[in-house]
């Protein structure tokens, strides 16, 4: 690395920046380029998740119900991430999608394929929309139901009674494959074969997953070089959310049984007597897993979690696209300066911090991670992508997915009133909203191109890697600047022509979804 040039000094060191009572977000700061004598190639992302557990690409997708199911943790996985299951349904439903998702060999996991019973019927053919066939389980699920037998949409087309029970007129001699094959053994078959798809199954007959020719192309088509986050029993890594009330203790036994490699305690305000209990009984009973609290924005709050026990730390509070925290109630903190600060003391506990929330851009990803962030927990940047939850509606013409903030009332009817401490409330206050986000297709197409953006950001900073840039941070090479005026208001389009007026800079809470 070249020496400072001091006498040319520009811009404030982040000691100076973050100390002058300014709460800053990613759109209020810019740092400076510095001095670059390597290619971009050789810029390592390499991070820790936690005290234990390594990832090879700083990308965490949030525990929430419209981001993070299966699909999602298999893929973010396979890109050397992970995901982070969401508890908005039961124990049970919680666990059967991590023990799904740790099922998983290569990430196929397509969403895009329909499931039924033998007791159901067809009655419409937009149930083929996604997929030319139907495959029959005994549960009318993907997740654990054994294969019965496939309805082909050109089969079904010639049937007189569309109410009939697809049981009566299934194909039963469907032609599978051991979920045990490789990657390329599944390819091979399929086009040897000529088949569109093909039920990969488990010793019991039970779907573990379905192989397209559209995955097997999706698969060979992002680049290769990253290593998959998996653990010591040779599964992907794959994390899960809980809350803080006395069920939730019954919720982590659930939850470490099916395999979860990370828990994460979710709180919109982690430093709580609550949230404190729960991790001193979490580490007490589950010393060998490993525990993020949050979530925090002070250093008070931090150093509170990392005297109780924790991990890992989860920093932001009304930062996310879709969150209205500050607004309603006042209370958080612009999420540059909380990353900054928060990082500042954690680091001295050698505690990894996760920055969630506010990220629409990878330029927010390379000013979180050098700011002191480990990883970057994304939601709305996930959102309407092919692993997210949900069927695909179309807008205005346009083809999205729903996303929901945790703290939006609609959420809250589903359990998530808990996050927000208020599940014995006589009322609900809102602190989300409910939106839309436009398709884009798979993460393991955007988020590669994304991460190779990312890389980018770090060599004009002259970083070659996060531990490379967080010590140019601390010792005052990296300098910052102000970038925006502080009360300037911008009116910003959102995608789908939606408008949002809002101001940016102290209050500035500005992401890529649609408030409708």
């Amino acid at each position: 690395m070249a020496a400072v040039v001091t006498e040319f000094e520009d811009g404030f060191p982040a000691t100076k920046l973050f100390n002058q009572g300014y709460s800053y977000t990613y759109d209020d700061v810019i740092f400076l380029p510095h001095y670059i004598d390597f290619p971009t190639d050789a810029v390592q992302l390499n991070t820790k998740l936690s005290r234990s557990i390594n990832l090879s690409v700083p990308c965490v997708a949030s525990p929430m119900d419209t981001v993070t199911e299966a699909s999602m943790a298999v893929s973010m996985a396979a890109l050397g991430g992970i995901g982070i299951i969401h508890s908005n349904n039961t124990a049970s439903e919680q666990s059967s999608l991590i023990r799904s998702a740790k099922s998983h060999r290569i990430p196929f996991a397509s969403n895009d394929i329909r499931f039924v019973s033998p007791d159901d019927s067809i009655p419409s053919a937009s149930v083929f929309d996604t997929s030319p066939c139907v495959f029959v389980t005994q549960n009318g699920s993907s997740s654990g139901g054994k294969l019965l037998g496939v309805v082909d949409k050109v089969n079904w087309e010639k049937l007189a009674d569309k109410e009939a029970r697809v049981s009566s007129y299934m194909e039963k001699n469907t032609v599978t494959l051991p979920n045990t094959y490789k990657f390329e053994d599944v390819a091979g078959y399929l086009a040897a074969k000529e088949l569109e798809f093909v039920p990969l199954v488990s010793g019991d007959g039970s779907v573990v997953d379905v192989v397209s020719k559209a995955d097997v192309d999706r698969i060979r088509g992002f680049p290769k070089g990253g290593l998959p986050s998996v653990g010591e029993d040779g599964e992907f890594l794959v994390g899960a959310s809980i809350g803080t009330r006395e069920t939730d203790k019954e919720r982590l036994e659930h939850l470490v049984k099916a395999g979860a490699n990370v828990i994460v305690i979710d709180s919109s305000q982690g430093n709580s007597i609550y949230q404190i209990e729960m991790i001193k009984y979490a580490k007490k009973m589950f010393p060998d897993v490993d525990l993020i609290g949050g979530n925090v924005v002070t250093m008070y709050q931090a150093q509170n979690l990392i005297q109780a026990g924790v991990d890992g730390l989860r920093v932001g509070m009304g930062s996310g696209s879709i969150c209205t925290t500050q607004e309603v109630c006042a209370v958080g903190r612009g999420q540059a300066t909380a990353v900054y600060k928060v990082s500042s003391v954690a680091a001295q506990s050698g505690i990894p911090i996760i920055a969630d929330g506010g990220i629409s851009n990878s330029g927010h990803i390379v000013k979180a991670l050098t700011l002191g962030a480990s990883t970057v927990m994304m939601g709305s940047f996930l959102a309407g992508s092919t692993e997210a939850p949900g069927a695909y509606q179309y807008q205005g013409g346009q083809r999205v997915k729903k996303y929901r903030g945790m703290g939006s009332l609609e959420a809250m009817t589903k359990g998530s009133d808990a996050r927000y401490l208020g599940d014995t409330a006589k009322m609900k206050i809102a602190q989300g909203v409910v939106g839309a986000v436009a398709d884009k297709g798979s993460v393991l197409k955007f988020i590669p191109y994304t991460m190779h953006a990312v890389k980018q950001g770090f060599q004009d900073l002259g970083a070659s890697s996060l531990q490379s840039a967080h010590e140019m941070l601390r010792s005052g090479i990296l300098r910052l600047e102000v970038r925006l005026n502080l009360f300037r208001f911008h009116i910003i389009r959102f995608p789908h022509n939606y408008l949002h007026l809002g101001s940016v800079g102290r209050s500035g809470n500005l992401g890529d979804g649609v408030r409708i």
